[in-house]
């Protein structure tokens, strides 16, 4: 638990979803989630511990949370309301409050983070939590945003489930998350290296989401008025071995559970550079990394929004507004 940490002037005079809450209450939210399951593809365990390390030098590493949490709330600018009490789901640096800066959109920010060293960096409330068991009551929250988290979570219907639940109605859920175009060229080249190298093929690269999935996702999660799109953040660097180094210091690199340990791929990750180098390399000599980003954005239901019509409700006929003639399924049509 690294909080509730606000101080004098960082809460609410009411609704302080954590209000009476003893932090021996939340413990049970906050342990490793990891075991035997087969269902469970990322070792959540392994992702806390690369957290905590990340967060040691964070602001070195931060520059892709920086640029999804930007283009986060640039598209929180677009819907015109404000927000008295929202969360922070994986704050990692603060990122989110600090695109915000100035604006009047958000009353009242709470951080959440699974890495203690994460939520110590937040200026503002903040607590160590789950995304899998969120520590929240019903009707918390007005807005949840998350930028750069949940393509980590192993039951996303189930979190999304969660965040749901711990909105108000007609509240707003407004994520951004890797998909899985993520590290394309990478994937290929260490499925490459790796065909090569050792006559065979080892998950490397976590899977992820794809956006065809997402918005499927937000329905099933009891969501209204789900939309899901996707947006490609290239980044350069001198060589796929540097951007390996990048992945492991950001705390993103591989967590599936059946990943390979130890040290016995070295040659095979050597190749993999050198064939990254030859397929993707950019005229100035360096590599290029592709990230795709799932944009999630969905409502908490509310008697107030848009509903579809029932079928065969419409007061006018489409054919009178093209100005043709109606006719019925599997009619042949006379060609003049």
């Amino acid at each position: 638990m690294a909080g509730p940490n606000d101080g004098p002037n960082d809460g609410p005079n009411d609704g302080d979803p954590w209000r009476g809450l003893p932090a021996p209450a939340l413990s049970p939210y906050i342990q490793s989630v990891t075991g035997l399951d087969p269902l469970l593809v990322f070792d959540r365990a392994v992702l806390r511990r690369r957290r905590e390390r990340a967060a040691r030098d964070w602001q070195t590493r931060a520059f892709l949370k920086r640029e999804i949490a930007g283009r986060l709330v640039e598209r929180l600018d677009d819907v015109r309301r404000s927000f008295a009490c929202a969360l922070d789901l994986g704050s990692h640096g603060d990122e989110i409050a600090t695109a915000l800066g100035e604006r009047n959109t958000v009353g009242w920010l709470a951080r959440a983070d699974l890495g203690h060293g994460f939520a110590r960096l937040a200026r503002g409330p903040a607590l160590v939590a789950d995304e899998e068991f969120l520590p929240f009551a019903a009707g918390s929250f007005d807005l949840v945003v998350s930028a750069m988290d949940l393509h980590w979570v192993n039951d996303l219907p189930g979190t999304l489930i969660q965040i749901r639940r711990i909105l108000r109605p007609d509240g707003l859920l407004l994520a951004a998350m890797l998909g899985g175009a993520t590290l394309w060229q990478l994937r290929q080249a260490l499925a490459a290296a790796e065909s090569e190298v050792e006559g065979g093929l080892s998950p490397r690269v976590s899977p992820f989401a794809d956006l065809r999935d997402a918005a499927g996702l937000l329905q099933r999660a009891g969501f209204a008025l789900p939309v899901a799109d996707s947006e490609t953040i290239d980044v350069e660097y001198d060589n796929a071995l540097a951007l390996m180094r990048d992945l492991g210091a950001m705390g993103e690199s591989n967590l599936v559970v059946e990943r390979r340990r130890g040290l016995g791929g070295r040659s095979t990750l050597l190749r993999a550079a050198e064939i990254y180098g030859e397929r993707f390399a950019l005229p100035s000599g360096r590599v290029a990394a592709s990230f795709e980003v799932l944009f999630l954005h969905g409502w908490a239901p509310h008697d107030s929004q848009p509903k579809p019509l029932r079928p065969g409700s419409a007061a006018h006929r489409l054919a009178d507004a093209l100005g043709t003639d109606e006719r019925s399924a599997g009619e042949k049509v006379e060609r003049g």
